[in-house]
């Protein structure tokens, strides 16, 4: 198991529009496999490329409990968006702070596989929010940069409206 250092906010990779990846080889999967071991170790549902210093349209997301749900996304993109979900959000880079930030309730993405192969993921919910904030990332935005309000220390430790039940 390889991981890699999270950076976090103040590194300007986390400010850059991420270029396409190209090449399909054997550096993208050592890069795909040590992002979701990073991932996992940080106990994390979502990885950008750029979070470890790799200005890359590279991202790892997986939001089951027993990690048997790791969607590998190269050069993803959203090509439809419907209804809306409002809850909280953390990151990686962003240690000890979360927001309430509204996202699409259902997404539809087309990416490609660590081969160069195109697929299309329809997801919503929790997954949907975690998919969109890795693409988010790739495109040097921050949740920070999008949130309805910061949650308190208080609010971060306990339940808010927007949790639902």
């Amino acid at each position: 198991m390889a991981t890699r250092k999270i950076v976090t906010i103040g590194d300007e990779a986390l400010r850059k529009v991420c270029r396409k990846q190209e090449k399909f080889d054997l550096r993208l999967a050592i890069l795909l496999k040590d992002m979701a071991d990073t991932m996992y170790k940080a106990e994390g549902v979502g990885l950008a490329a750029p979070q470890v210093g790799i200005l890359r349209r590279v991202a790892v997301v997986d939001v089951t409990e027993d990690h048997s749900g790791l969607k590998e996304m190269v050069n993803p993109e959203i090509l439809e968006r419907r209804g809306t979900q409002t809850g909280r959000e953390g990151c990686l880079s962003v240690p000890e702070r979360q927001g309430v930030v509204t996202r699409p309730e259902k997404i539809k993405v087309r990416f490609q596989d660590r081969h160069g192969k195109f697929w299309t993921l329809e997801t919503e919910g929790f997954e949907a929010r975690a998919v969109c904030h890795e693409i988010d990332h790739l495109d040097g935005v921050l949740y920070v940069d999008i949130m309805d309000r910061e949650l308190t220390e208080e609010e971060i430790r306990g339940k808010i409206p927007e949790d639902g039940e």
